[in-house]
């Protein structure tokens, strides 16, 4: 067997084309066709950052009840090629979303 045998690729990962904010929802159509949405309020709870998860244990902290149900984006900006930062309605600024994350909030709605 050669070297060359031996060597797997890495899976490449979605990327966006297009990120937009409607009916309380992000709806993202991705580079491989599919369309994902997930509302405000599951996005907020599902925020990777070191205050809503315990960074050892990878226990989520925050407790989804708590979040208002009317949250929402307050300001929406990229960081680098890789991921979003969100500020959002209740004061929580430190959510860093990368790509893999969104994808994996929202539900696949169609494939465009």
């Amino acid at each position: 067997m050669s070297l060359w045998e031996h060597i797997k690729p890495t899976p490449r990962e979605a990327t966006p084309v297009s990120i937009e904010q409607r009916d309380g929802k992000f709806a993202i159509t991705w580079d491989d066709q599919v369309r994902t949405e997930s509302s405000y309020h599951e996005t907020r709870s599902q925020c990777p950052c070191a205050a809503c998860i315990e960074e050892w244990t990878g226990r989520r902290i925050v407790d989804p009840t708590q979040i208002p149900a009317d949250v929402k984006p307050v300001q929406v900006s990229p960081v680098g090629n890789y991921a979003l930062g969100i500020i959002w309605s209740d004061g929580h600024t430190t959510g860093i979303y990368s790509w893999q994350t969104l994808r994996t909030i929202g539900t696949a709605v169609e494939t465009v």
